[in-house]
């Protein structure tokens, strides 16, 4: 099958190569009864996975289910699976089947494999083996045909390392392991992403599709999107909504970008992530979403400042200064370093954001009189970017 056209019968939006090779090494395993293992991050469309091998495989015209391991309690999971006796357990008023005997001759697909207890593991890897399994508080072996697809957010190995997962199970399942791309690994893709997701909201609300310009697609494609394709089909929900154009500059679609919530919370999890991961954004992400979250401030101060005067019908002077003049902002930092002492920045609405830069390191500068370690620490950033940054801007002292 073309790959254009696997794309178009699933649903499938984006070119990156990394999303295609995904995409052909399901298309190849899809035919075979091999276990897969499909890893990636939450949000990123491994459910689409499982049922592309499913619908491309022999077992196609029977059963698929999807069945989210994290949202079943310890205690009844196995249940679930295997089904149980009547009276084998405390409410078991009949007998019941499980999906590995109802699924026969078809997929199931095992979502969040890593948060399943330790003894339906056991009871896993003896399906995966012989095909066999024995319901909860019977002893008589039944025999089932599954072709099993599992999927994980997580490192099954640093879970196996924890004592958490087993190790034959993980060797039995990752005979094929299929690893999907995050959204910030296929920058490329996201302007078709939100396009169509625009074109869809604006189909299921009435309205006209909104656009974005350059500048708001750049700002756009810069996020790191932790939630992924998830994450950006719910910002482009919100501006079809809440958008008051169907046109948007830079300026007018940062309300909309989880910028000011990752400052605040001083990006604890995404930092850690991109550092492990050598990502060269992870040492300036904080001072930019610091810049961006002031920008943002000032659009909206402007807003405001302008349905003020409409509605009072006159100018008045000190709200004309409040708009002409440059506009104090605090600084975002951590509130246990200098919550007292927080230095503020003049934004001023015709400054770059490489000046606003520029201007906030040499105030930290100043204000630590040269030591850099220090100033390094108040920005938010390492030192060897704050060393970078200063050989940037030619702020190095004769």
């Amino acid at each position: 099958m073309e790959l254009q056209t696997l794309k178009q019968r699933f649903g499938i939006i984006g070119n990156a190569p990394t999303l295609n090779h995904a995409l052909r090494i399901a298309e190849q395993v899809a035919a075979t009864d091999v276990s897969v293992l499909i890893l990636g991050e939450s949000g990123v469309g491994k459910e689409v996975f499982s049922k592309i091998l499913h619908q491309l495989s022999h077992r196609k015209h029977n059963k698929f289910i999807a069945v989210n391991c994290g949202a079943i309690p310890e205690g009844t999971i196995d249940s679930e699976l295997f089904g149980h006796e009547k009276g084998s357990f405390t409410g078991a008023h009949e007998a019941r089947q499980g999906y590995f005997e109802t699924v026969n001759g078809g997929t199931i697909f095992l979502d969040e494999v890593a948060e399943m207890p330790l003894g339906t593991q056991a009871r896993l890897l003896r399906v995966l083996e012989s095909g066999e399994f024995i319901k909860v508080g019977s002893s008589k072996v039944l025999k089932t045909d599954v072709r099993l697809v599992a999927a994980t957010n997580v490192s099954l190995l640093s879970q196996i390392g924890k004592g958490k997962f087993r190790e034959d199970l993980y060797y039995r399942m990752n005979t094929v392991a299929i690893q999907i791309p995050s959204l910030r690994d296929r920058q490329e893709d996201i302007p078709l992403l939100f396009r169509k997701f625009a074109a869809d909201f604006a189909e299921r609300y009435a309205s006209v599709p909104v656009q974005l310009d350059p500048a708001a697609m750049q700002w756009l494609c810069d996020q790191p999107w932790p939630g992924n394709i998830r994450q950006l089909k719910n910002v482009a929900e919100q501006i079809c909504v809440l958008a008051p154009t169907r046109r948007l500059s830079g300026d007018e679609v940062l309300p909309y970008l989880p910028v000011k919530e990752a400052v605040r919370s001083g990006l604890p999890a995404l930092l850690e992530g991109a550092t492990e991961a050598g990502s060269e954004w992870s040492e300036r992400d904080l001072l930019y979403k610091v810049l961006f979250d002031l920008k943002r401030d000032m659009v909206e101060m402007k807003r405001a400042m302008g349905q003020i005067m409409e509605s009072d019908g006159v100018v008045h002077s000190d709200t004309m200064s409040s708009v002409a003049t440059p506009m104090v902002t605090p600084v975002v930092t951590p509130a246990s370093r200098y919550e007292e002492h927080a230095e503020v920045v003049d934004v001023e609405e015709n400054l770059s954001l490489a000046e606003v830069e520029k201007r906030m390191i040499e105030r930290a500068i100043r204000k630590y009189a040269g030591r850099r370690r220090q100033a390094a620490t108040e920005l938010g950033i390492s030192e060897r970017t704050l060393y970078r940054k200063i050989k940037e801007y030619g702020l190095e002292e004769d």
